[in-house]
């Protein structure tokens, strides 16, 4: 059963295409977590805040994600991570064409 983890922080950029060269390396490393299934990136400049909403393919993986990922932000000196993981109801979500 898949578990979808959402995460946000206040972030000062850089934003759209300058993120996403400055990101790169950090997204390639993400692809490699253990039960990941994809990522969707999120950014809003007009709040300064980052994050994104992940899924994954179980809760220990999921819940081992966010646990690294804040230590990771609080490294590069984030000071508030806001993590949520929530399980899928993927017969509602596929009728509403979810990428389960």
């Amino acid at each position: 059963m898949p578990y979808l983890l959402q995460v946000d922080f206040p972030y000062q950029g850089p934003w759209g295409d300058e993120m996403a060269s400055a990101m790169r390396g950090l997204a390639e490393s993400i692809a490699n977590e253990p039960g990941l299934i994809w990522k969707l990136w999120t950014e809003n400049q007009a709040t300064g805040e980052a994050g994104g909403i992940y899924l994954f393919t179980d809760l220990p993986n999921a819940q081992a994600y966010l646990t690294m990922h804040t230590q990771r932000l609080k490294g590069f000196g984030v000071p508030v991570v806001n993590g949520k993981i929530f399980q899928v109801n993927e017969a509602l979500s596929q009728i509403d064409r979810a990428p389960l």
